[in-house]
Parts: C-alpha cells; structure tokens; sequence
C-alpha cells in the first residue's frame, strides 16, 4: 500500500464543530424513530446483526456456512460445528450485541479523530461479509450500504466524511437499542418463539428474560458510553 493512502487511513482528522455532531444524532434519530422510515433503515441493523452471528461463529472455530439478509429486516446466518457450549452462546449472543458494541468501537475512533479510518474498516468489513451473503437480495443490501461509504470515503471532503461517519455511529448506538424491543412486543404477542433469546435460554438454562435484560444492558450501556465520547464529554 502507497505510505501517503496508509498515512491518510491511519492519521487523524480534525473533530466537526459540536452543531455537526448534535445534528448527525438528530438525523440518526429520523432514521429511526418513524415506523416507515425504519422499516428501510433496520436493513443496516440487520447487516450488523448479522455479521455480529457471523464474526463471533468464525472466531469461535464454527464454520459458517452463509448468511441471508431478507427484505422484511429479518435475516439468517447458517454456521456448523458442535450444537452446545460457550461457541454457540456467544454466536447465538453476538448478533442483538453486534449494532450498540460496533456502534460503541466507532464512537472510540471518532473520539480519537480517525474518522477516515472508521470508514474504511466499514468498507471492508462490509466487503467481507458480502462474501458470505447467500442471496439476492442479501447482496443488494450489502452493496449499497458498501458504496455508499466507498463514495463518501473516496469522493467527499473531510468536512462531508465526518458528518456521514459521526450519522453513522449514531444510528448504530441508537438504533442498536430498538430491535430488542420489538422482539419482546413480538414475543408478548405470541411471536418469535425461536428467538436470539429463546436459543440462548435453551442452550444455558437461563430465562430468557435475562437475556433480554442482557441485551438491553449492553445496547444501553453502549448508548451512553458511546453517545459521551461523540459529544466529547
């Protein structure tokens, strides 16, 4: 790699002014809030979610055999290997965790002003997981999402790069919060019986209302911890 595009990676950019963050966690918020915006939104979510599953089964000597992105938000990651034990709980953990945990790691970037860094660690962790989508639509998704920061990263100014990056990790700490809600709403309405949460209770003994506090816990957590570090507090 040419030392000037390694050193343009790894350096570090000036912070935007303090309205360009608090208006980055504004439009992260119209992305999520209204039901029918979220609707297309969720799909960066479910590319998280999804690779979190993904990732976690990798690292954990799982092979992954594929992963499914559907139009309704939902997805599926496929992994072999043994049915029990702390690989498949982390797996089965990984993927509610993976949008407030990735969102918290961005925030850290951002916070020590690699904002051109944050954003081709995106671009290639998208281009890795784009190698594992198993259909159509799967790939759309994941190309669109990885063009999107290609273009901001290769075409943008610092100015552009940062605002779109600081939108970014915002929308991942705060729409990183919603999922698991809607998964107990669903499941109070007799839905999702093989849920994240019901997996992981079949496979530890362990309610699945506690995993559902451990997913609230650590999309919060990761809210305010990564939410402090965006505004410099």
């Amino acid at each position: 790699m040419d030392a000037s595009l390694w050193d343009r990676i790894t350096g570090t950019q000036s912070d935007p002014q303090e309205w360009v963050v608090i208006a980055a966690g504004v439009l992260a918020l119209a992305a999520i809030v209204p039901h029918a915006v979220w609707r297309l939104s969720r799909n960066a979510i479910t590319i998280a979610h999804e690779g979190g599953h993904g990732l976690v089964a990798l690292l954990m000597g799982r092979r992954l055999d594929g992963i499914r992105l559907h139009s309704d938000t939902s997805g599926l990651t496929v992994s072999r290997g043994k049915p029990t034990g702390i690989g498949m709980v982390l797996t089965a953990a990984a993927g509610y965790t993976a949008p407030p945990l990735l969102g918290l790691g961005g925030a850290a970037l951002l916070g020590e002003g690699h904002i051109t860094l944050l954003l081709w660690l995106a671009t290639a962790l998208l281009l890795v997981m784009l190698v594992m989508i198993r259909n159509a639509y799967g790939v759309l998704t994941v190309v669109v999402t990885g063009g999107a920061f290609l273009l901001v990263s290769w075409l943008t100014g610092p100015q552009v790069q940062a605002a779109f990056a600081y939108v970014v990790v915002w929308f991942l700490l705060l729409g990183g919060v919603r999922p698991a809600f809607e998964l107990q709403s669903k499941r109070r309405r007799g839905g999702a019986g093989d849920s994240d949460a019901d997996q992981l209770s079949r496979l530890t003994h362990v309610p699945a209302a506690m995993w559902f506090f451990f997913f609230h816990a650590v999309s919060l957590c990761s809210l305010l911890g990564g939410g402090r570090w965006l505004l410099g507090l």
